[in-house]
Parts: C-alpha cells; sequence; structure tokens
C-alpha cells in the first residue's frame, strides 16, 4: 500500500470482511483438492508406469519445489507492487498442469505437470494469504485458520474424490476437475476486485504497522524457530501425505480404495484441528497453539507406526486434529515478528513448507525404497520432538504493540 502523510488505519478498527475471507478459503480447497489428487494417485501411477519409490518422490519433488522457489519471491515483489489479478491468473496454471496430468503418457510429462500445479500454488497462496490478513480487522488468527482449513478440507476432499472417481475411471478422469479450476478462476476474479477497490480505497493512507519492542536477536531467533517447526511439521506431513497409503496396504492389505479413505480420515481431522486453532490462538496467543500442537501430539506419532488397523485410523484422525493449527499460528506469529512483509512472510513460510515436504518426500522414498516403508514412518515419529523448541519463541504478551 501506498505511504502518504494521512492519518493511519488502525487494522483492528476496521471490519471483518467475512465474503472475503470465505471466497480465499474456498478458493484454498478447491487449489488443494487440486493439488492433492497428485499424490492420491500415486499408487495408480506407480501401477500404470511401474515406478519406484524414488520416482513418486520426485514427482512431489516436481511440484513441491516449483512452489517453494517461486513462492518467497512472489511475495517479495507484491510487498512493493501488488498484482490483484495474479490470483485468477495462478489458478489458470493449475487448470493447464491437470489437462497435462490427465493426458501425460510419459513419465517426464507428468512432472512438467506436477510443476505447473506447483507454479499455480506459488502464485496463489501469498497473494491469497494477503487477503485473509487484509480482511481480517484484527482477528488475524480467525482469518488465517479460516483461510488454511479450506486447504485442509480441500487436502482431505482430494484422495476421497481420487478414490471414487480416477481410481475407477483411470487417469482421463483428472480432466473432469479441471471444472474445479475454472470455478476458482471466477471466484478469485471476485476476490481481485476486491482487493483493487481496497488498494484504491487506501491509497495515500498510512496503515498503521503493530510494531513490537522485542530485540533483533529475539525476532532473528524466534524465526529461526519458526522455521524449524515448520521443517518437523512438513516432513512428518509430507511421510503421510505421500506415503500413508503404501503404507497401510503394505501393513494391513487393505485395498486402494480404503487406503484413500484412511488418509482422507487424517486429512479431515486436520480441517477440524485447523479450524479450532485460530480462535485459541486469538485468545491465547500463537505460543500457547504452537505448544500444545506440536509438542501435545508426540504421544500418538510414538505410538501410530505400531498400531493395529482400527487403532490406527484413531490414531492418525488425533494425530491430523492435534498437529494441525501449528501453521496458521506459526505464520501469524512470523507476521508479527516482521511488521509489514505480509507477502514475503507468507511467500517464504508457505515456500519453506513446500520445498521442505517436497525434499522430504523424494529423501523418504529413496529411504522407503531401502529400508520398508515402516521405517520411514518409525523415524519420522520422533520429529515433533522439536517442538520442545518452543520455549524460545515470544509470548503474547511480549509480542503486545509497543
Amino acid at each position: 500500500m501506498a505511504d502518504a502523510t494521512s492519518k493511519p488505519i488502525s487494522a483492528a478498527a476496521e471490519k471483518t470482511v467475512f465474503p472475503i475471507i470465505f471466497a480465499v478459503s474456498l478458493s484454498h480447497m478447491l487449489n488443494d483438492i487440486m493439488q492433492s489428487m497428485i499424490a492420491a494417485i500415486y499408487p495408480m501411477l506407480k501401477t500404470n508406469y511401474a515406478l519406484d519409490f524414488w520416482q513418486i518422490g520426485m514427482l512431489t519433488l516436481a511440484f513441491q519445489c516449483t512452489a517453494s522457489l517461486l513462492q518467497p519471491v512472489i511475495g517479495i515483489v507484491t510487498d512493493k507492487k501488488p498484482y490483484p489479478y495474479s490470483l485468477p491468473v495462478g489458478m489458470g496454471a493449475t487448470f493447464i498442469g491437470l489437462f497435462l496430468l490427465a493426458g501425460s503418457h510419459v513419465y517426464l510429462m507428468l512432472v512438467v505437470a506436477a510443476a505447473l500445479v506447483g507454479i499455480g500454488s506459488a502464485v496463489f497462496h501469498p497473494e491469497a494469504s494477503r487477503v485473509a490478513r487484509l480482511a481480517a480487522g484484527g482477528r488475524y488468527g480467525f482469518a488465517q485458520a479460516t483461510f488454511q482449513v479450506g486447504g485442509n478440507f480441500g487436502q482431505a476432499l482430494g484422495p476421497l474424490l481420487a478414490a471414487f472417481i480416477i481410481v475407477p475411471n483411470g487417469q482421463g478422469s483428472v480432466a473432469w476437475f479441471s471444472g474445479f479450476a475454472l470455478l476458482g478462476i471466477v471466484i478469485l476474479s471476485f476476490v481481485a476486485r476486491w482487493y483493487k477497490q481496497h488498494m484504491a480505497a487506501n491509497k495515500g493512507r498510512k496503515r498503521a504497522v503493530n510494531a513490537h519492542a522485542l530485540p533483533k536477536r529475539t525476532v532473528q531467533v524466534a524465526l529461526v524457530v519458526l522455521a524449524i517447526l515448520t521443517f518437523s511439521k512438513n516432513i512428518y506431513m509430507a511421510a503421510i501425505g505421500s506415503y500413508y497409503t503404501f503404507f497401510v496396504i503394505e501393513r494391513f492389505g487393505v485395498s486402494v480404495q480404503m487406503s484413500q479413505i484412511m488418509l482422507f480420515v487424517f486429512l479431515g481431522a486436520t480441517a477440524v484441528g485447523t479450524l479450532v486453532g485460530g480462535p485459541i490462538g486469538d485468545r491465547f496467543g500463537s505460543k500457547v497453539v504452537i505448544w500444545i500442537s506440536i509438542v501435545g501430539v508426540l504421544p500418538f506419532t510414538l505410538a501410530m507406526p505400531f498400531a493395529n488397523l482400527p487403532m490406527t485410523i484413531v490414531l492418525s484422525a488425533i494425530v491430523g486434529f492435534v498437529l494441525a493449527s501449528s501453521f496458521p499460528a506459526i505464520l501469524v506469529m512470523a507476521q508479527e515478528l516482521v511488521p509489514g512483509r505480509v507477502g514475503m512472510i507468507a511467500g517464504i513460510f508457505f515456500g519453506l513448507a513446500f520445498g521442505i515436504a517436497g525434499i522430504a518426500a523424494a529423501v523418504l522414498g529413496i529411504l522407503a525404497d531401502r529400508y520398508g516403508i515402516e521405517f520411514v514412518y518409525t523415524i519420522c515419529a520422533f520429529l515433533p520432538a522439536l517442538g520442545l523448541l518452543t520455549v524460545f519463541l515470544p509470548s503474547k504478551r511480549e509480542l503486545r504493540v509497543a
């Protein structure tokens, strides 16, 4: 937003624009339905193309790292000059990627299709996160959680839709879901119009920035800790997202459709957990949510590799619910630590999340080929222990406006 000498506008005094928050949340759901289909059809692609686990990991790497590398760049650029209509354009890249994924007959084209979906994600996440914050009216935890829960529901629905539509009808049926991309383009065009009007209405006004009194070193340490926590969470999520279906098929002998339903249970629980965590973060602060979310999940992740089938389903739901709220809380705290850099922070942390998940998926695929899928789940179960670093994060009181 442009700076000028007129009176600042306090974000807390603005009204929460619920239609825009819900619109970006719905768009996030559509975006992540399409993205999650890539991982959801891995068992089918593995059979059709005779792929090894490392090749499955490379598909995830192509998608995640394309998004990872571009998101911080887009966030930095749009902090200086926002481009409201980049949102529907980014959804257009996902639209093209889906058609390529549906019609691909060689492995290299699958990689290109995954990369295009990653580009769409790179454009969407930092700008949509910025819009959610602009529309928050001071309720930043609620806005980010509502925005994020759309993505969680999308990630949960993607495997379910894949199980009952794509698996029975084949790879070509992926093209049917291009309708989601078209709907996303329509919704994001509406959001972009509001975004542009918001920019015009506030042109020449100086927005009040919620500064804090924390020393620079404290801020740097906190950002490093938040990055490590993102690292631990997303490696675990990469293990679940990319290989959970293979794990339950190998260990319990369930069908592909049943494995997709089990993945839906986990991802659905993450959506509910995200929705619950946002208001708690607004009330008690991000640090409390991070403590509960990451450290509190450790006993359940440690138990899951050794559980029977019914208990695995129950534990996966608990893990998804408890772990889910950490990322909105991490993002809100990072934006408070670096005020005025909403796009950059969103781009870096969303990019970090995607990049780490992509690299982890590739590495875990190599480990799964060599040592077995159960070994991968056993070592990943210890990752939430890194949540003990939360002790080094500032409290809600320390982050109060100076």
